[in-house]
């Protein structure tokens, strides 16, 4: 799809109740999990429902958009069998993660470390294609390396040839973890080796990011994380942007209803002594565009009771209305 919009997968982030509002929304046309962990031996079946839900209503969030499961590890053969049992599951495409720079997935030789191993990431990729049915896609996600970029290029032939049918590239290295800048022109060089779409990633914070690193890619597909869980619309902006080249903000009094609805979500699926921290986290996200998100923030720094904060957002969503 040209000009598509991709919710990225971030770990402790992006889950089900955040893709939920964040598709409802709109402006998202795909989502990719949280990441699978696959270590040796069969996946179970309550874990993947855990982590995708959505699996139970076709792959897809409540209003349509698809969802890629994203799986983890290093066992080719493990990842290869636990792709086919996505694909048995219904899995309209298996993602595979070569980008995750946590310390504790990497000692355990899982997402970006292997960026300094070209020939596993071939095995990996040509196992799992090798276990897919041919209409189901490989695809997959990389840094532009572990420390440095002088493997960028081989690794991305690696992946294309064993068979991913998309690579996307988070513009950074591993030991760049999200510091600033991201290196855009980087994608170019990538999307020029490779024979297959590149999917451009890495700090789009507003429709003007937007803008320019699908001018600097030359990549027509742009994957989002941190940046639509700032910004909920931003998705709908550069929709709205390319329609009719006007652009109408979600305001904080539009916003509050979501935030309701997502914590309501999330003491559905979590111990209410975890759920506060969830809804912290993304305010501190929403803080960097809306100052009632910070306001909000410190009202509720060291509320941990789970009904008292529910009370307090249902409260302040009547206040704005």
């Amino acid at each position: 799809m040209n000009h598509s919009i991709i919710l990225a997968p971030m770990e402790g982030l992006v889950d089900a109740p955040l893709r939920d509002i964040l598709t409802r929304i709109g402006g998202i046309d795909r989502c990719v999990s949280e990441f699978i962990r696959v270590t040796e031996g069969p996946l179970n079946i309550g874990s993947i429902q855990r982590i995708v839900p959505e699996s139970a209503q076709g792959w897809k969030t409540a209003t349509g958009v698809p969802v890629h499961p994203q799986l983890l590890g290093s066992d080719p053969h493990w990842l290869g069998y636990n792709a086919a049992l996505l694909a048995d599951l219904g899995a309209p495409a298996v993602d595979l993660n070569f980008g995750c720079p946590a310390k504790t997935v990497n000692r355990h030789r899982g997402g970006a470390t292997l960026l300094r191993e070209p020939q596993t990431l071939y095995q990996i990729v040509a196992a799992v294609r090798a276990a897919l049915p041919a209409h189901v896609p490989v695809t997959a996600k990389m840094r532009l390396g572990y420390s440095d970029t002088s493997q960028t290029l081989e690794c991305a032939r690696a992946l294309a040839d064993a068979g991913a049918a998309e690579i996307a590239v988070h513009a950074r290295t591993k030991m760049d973890g999200y510091k600033p800048p991201a290196h855009w022109d980087w994608l170019a060089r990538v999307r020029e080796t490779v024979s297959v779409p590149v999917v451009a990633n890495g700090d789009v914070a507003d429709v003007q990011d937007y803008q320019r690193i699908r001018q600097v890619s030359g990549c027509s597909q742009v994957m989002i994380g941190r940046g639509l869980v700032a910004c909920p619309d931003l998705g709908l902006s550069i929709q709205d942007l390319q329609r009719s080249g006007a652009v109408a903000p979600l305001s904080w009094a539009e916003l509050q209803p979501w935030l309701v609805d997502f914590y309501v979500q999330v003491r559905e699926r979590v111990a209410d002594r975890h759920a506060p921290g969830r809804l912290k986290q993304w305010l501190g996200f929403l803080a960097r565009n809306y100052p009632e998100a910070q306001a909000l923030f410190d009202q509720v720094r060291r509320q941990t009771c789970a009904d008292t904060l529910q009370s307090l957002l249902v409260s302040g969503m009547r206040a704005a209305a």
